[in-house]
């Protein structure tokens, strides 16, 4: 178990992580926000090698696909095995996430539910994947960081999980700085400024220096819904069938 006793009576969110590449957490984990956290115990981190868990002298976790194709499939035994023992740990309740290309995307939505919650239990696959019979034993979520396809889901894991820190309580110096962030509201974040005003012949905005809070709100707001417009038409689309939504409800 990786992680201090926690400064504060408030259980640390745990996570459990299954991978055959422990040495690979805390990896970045380790560093910044995240890394002061687990040291202070706001979370925790356990890790279970899965090859601990092999078939045989050779602790073998893989075999050929039934039916042919290219590349070896994560054996359900192993996995199931790995999955059993790293629950002991964990609450009765804790979500299991397989991080998987073909998973169900994940969203801003998705990391405020899992800070909220306990912990969360992340099976890291490798080669083409994992059988799918032990995703649905296991009741594994299935989730994409992005369209596209990595090594395994090690660098996945720790993406999510740098997620969700950063929304514990107590890890941002700011408790409400990430209110701003970007899929927040929906919207993707307005550009920021700081000093110097001039810069590379280029002055901050006026109404930045107004003074004015409720100019500069409105200013940020109308640059988020350009900015999503123009870069996200998936979420631009999806913010103003919610606002079209709210009117009703008034």
């Amino acid at each position: 178990m990786t992680g201090q006793t926690p400064l504060s009576d408030t259980p640390p969110w745990k996570v459990s992580a299954l991978t055959l590449f422990p040495d690979m957490f805390p990896g970045v984990l380790g560093q910044s926000l995240a890394g002061k956290a687990l040291q202070a115990g706001i979370w925790s981190l356990e890790v279970t090698d899965i090859r601990s868990f092999g078939v045989g002298v050779h602790k073998k976790v893989d075999d050929p696909p039934f039916g042919g194709g290219p590349g070896m499939v994560m054996r359900p035994d192993v996995m199931a095995a790995a999955i059993d023992q790293a629950a002991k740990t964990m609450p009765a309740d804790t979500t299991r996430i397989y991080l998987s290309p073909r998973g169900k995307p994940m969203d801003q939505a998705l990391v405020r539910d899992l800070s909220q919650a306990s912990g969360v239990m992340l099976i890291c696959g490798r080669y083409e994947g994992l059988d799918q019979r032990v995703i649905e034993q296991a009741e594994l979520v299935e989730v994409s960081i992005g369209d596209y396809v990595l090594s395994g889901g090690e660098i996945a894991a720790q993406v999510l999980i740098d997620a969700v820190v950063r929304l514990l309580p107590g890890v941002m110096g700011n408790s409400d700085a990430h209110q701003q962030d970007s899929f927040e509201d929906g919207l993707l974040e307005h550009p920021l400024y700081t000093h110097p005003r001039q810069w590379a012949g280029t002055a901050v905005p006026d109404i930045l220096l107004s003074g004015d809070h409720g100019r500069i709100a409105d200013w940020r707001h109308n640059q988020a819904k350009a900015i999503t417009r123009e870069r996200r038409q998936d979420l631009w689309q999806k913010w103003c069938l919610s606002q079209d939504m709210n009117k009703n409800i008034d």
